[in-house]
């Protein structure tokens, strides 16, 4: 294997969430009175944590702080019990993490999504396959915030070369370069190849069994 460690993102890297995350937010936003988003239009609201994601939903006209504070209650209640009724892996993760771990790769998940419903959300769709976990703590800095990812590699004991981000954002791409690790763009996730490029992924992954031959090589042909 070229790299030991691989760290992931969760939305639209590991799982497809839009769905309860936009149900999530409407609802919020119905509760208010006040206009509603599609579901597509979510996949461009995540990414930097609900906070922000609360940010965007609002209309510029109630963005106010009792706004925002409202409508995170509103959609951190919601979410809690609504987080995995739409919630799916993407095709071949599944496989693509059994095999990994079986090959003695450490695997992590590194989310801007609050960490209580990332602890949550994980155990339940992949029970005992993590070695670590972590998704945002109040008072600490999103991702892109190097941070978090270097405090993972520090518990995991890995170093930066030898590790592996895996995400579908700018976001991703940008806080594995400040930690020094290179990035793989899941070109199946929210945001795309053209982001994914823009941004300077180091290789793409268009499907689950592209990220083992990433893994495995360092490199992958992206024709």
């Amino acid at each position: 294997m070229f790299y030991r460690t691989v760290i992931f993102d969760l939305d639209g890297t590991l799982l497809d969430t839009l769905g309860d995350l936009a149900a999530a937010g409407n609802h919020a936003l119905t509760a208010m009175g006040l206009p509603t988003h599609e579901t597509d239009a979510y996949r461009f609201f995540v990414g930097n944590g609900v906070p922000k994601l609360i940010e965007r939903i609002l209309p510029e006209a109630n963005r106010g702080e009792a706004s925002q504070e409202l409508a995170l209650s509103l959609f951190r209640r919601y979410y809690a019990e609504h987080a995995m009724e739409r919630t799916r892996p993407y095709d071949g993760i599944a496989a693509m993490l059994q095999t990994l771990k079986e090959s003695g790769v450490q695997l992590g998940v590194l989310s801007n999504k609050d960490d209580a419903f990332t602890q949550s959300i994980i155990a339940h769709f992949f029970p005992n396959v993590m070695d670590a976990v972590l998704g945002r703590k109040e008072g600490a800095a999103p991702k892109p915030d190097p941070a978090s990812l270097q405090s993972m590699m520090s518990a995991l004991g890995c170093s930066p070369q030898k590790t592996l981000y895996v995400g579908d954002s700018n976001v991703d791409v940008r806080t594995a370069h400040n930690a020094g690790v290179e990035c793989c763009g899941a070109v199946w996730g929210f945001r795309g190849e053209p982001e994914l490029t823009g941004a300077g992924a180091d290789a793409l992954a268009f499907s689950a069994a592209d990220v083992l031959s990433v893994v495995q090589t360092g490199c992958i042909a992206n024709s």
